[in-house]
């Protein structure tokens, strides 16, 4: 996850008025200095949070992790639309983590951490990994009480590249619109592109564009949330990143994981990405109007779901065609009726 693909140094930008503070600056250049001493810090990792509101709403969220052999950091943040980080930093290379052989395979998600990073221990990876999540699993009980005071149904939607859940979301909330009240939060690394197609069919939207990073976390789902004013009762779908890997762990708040998998990838994608496919409550098999060109095997995929998780429910549809979208229509209904019940 993050400990290893390094998402946690990116920049994210959320659309909006800044709604809790602001900096005074000028428009085109601002200037922070942030002195952070540890010399008695514990040895766990600290991750530290810098939110620095900017003009026009946007939100640049910045992570430093350090740890036992990182005391002194002098963080110098020169900002105009660029950024120069200035770090002193003591590495700790720990001990090295052999992968385990089978053959000529190379297995290196067998340790503690199940991931590697060079330089970087087991023990290094894990206290990192536990630190980022602690602190957005308490965030994430924060957005589930205020959705859960509004009855708002927040489904996180999840998938690969590809898979067709920018179409099928479209097609969703403009089936939805004027029934209830419907909002969308769209995450992807750069552009607008996903919340424009989801404005344009009246609906409200607002993007997070997470720039390294992969993946949403809390707190940006909690910035973007209050942003939205959504009316109580409503249907929030949260559009994550397209991968999956990262959004398996981050829990965000939602009520309920939605894995979406075209028939157009492997059938054995629940197998190959099996932490997703256990975190999701259900899976949507899309673009199933494909099936009579391609060699895919739809039960073995459905098998490979339910040999993950065996209590995940399947719907098999086409957002284009409209095959299936009243099954998954159904589903929200009643899993929004559960929710106010």
């Amino acid at each position: 996850m993050c400990t290893v693909c390094g998402c946690a140094e990116g920049n994210t930008r959320v659309e909006g008025q800044a709604h809790e503070h602001e900096h005074e600056h000028d428009h085109e250049h601002h200037h922070h200095d942030h002195p952070h001493s540890h010399s008695d810090a514990p040895a766990a990792t600290v991750v530290h949070h810098h939110y620095h509101f900017k003009h026009k709403g946007d939100v640049h969220i910045h992570y430093h992790v350090s740890g036992a052999h990182a005391h002194d950091h002098g963080h110098h943040h020169d900002h105009d639309h660029s950024h120069t980080h200035e770090h002193g930093h003591e590495h700790s290379h720990g001990e090295r983590f052999a992968p385990e052989q089978q053959g000529e395979d190379l297995h290196y998600g067998q340790g503690p951490a199940h991931a590697h990073a060079p330089g970087m221990s087991q023990h290094k990876m894990v206290q990192i990994e536990q630190d980022i999540l602690g602190k957005n699993n308490h965030i994430a009980e924060h957005n589930r009480a205020h959705f859960q005071a509004d009855q708002q149904l927040v489904l996180n939607l999840v998938s690969s590249p590809g898979s067709g859940k920018t179409t099928l979301l479209t097609e969703t909330v403009r089936r939805l619109a004027g029934q209830k009240p419907v909002a969308v939060i769209e995450g992807d690394q750069q552009t607008a592109n996903d919340a424009d197609r989801i404005r344009a069919t009246g609906v409200p939207a607002i993007q997070i564009n997470t720039g390294k990073g992969c993946h949403l976390d809390a707190a940006m789902v909690d910035t973007a949330y209050h942003r939205l004013g959504l009316d109580q009762g409503g249907v929030l779908f949260i559009e994550n990143v397209g991968n999956l890997v990262c959004p398996a762990s981050f829990d965000l708040g939602e009520a309920h994981k939605v894995a979406i998998l075209s028939v157009t990838e492997g059938e054995d994608k629940p197998l190959k990405y099996p932490d997703m496919f256990a975190a999701a409550d259900l899976v949507l098999i899309n673009k199933t109007d494909l099936l009579p060109h391609l060699d895919f095997d739809l039960p073995r995929c459905i098998e490979s779901a339910r040999q993950v998780n065996p209590n995940i429910e399947v719907i098999c549809l086409s957002a284009t065609t409209g095959e299936g979208m009243e099954r998954w229509l159904t589903w929200i209904e009643q899993k929004g009726a559960a929710l106010c019940a």
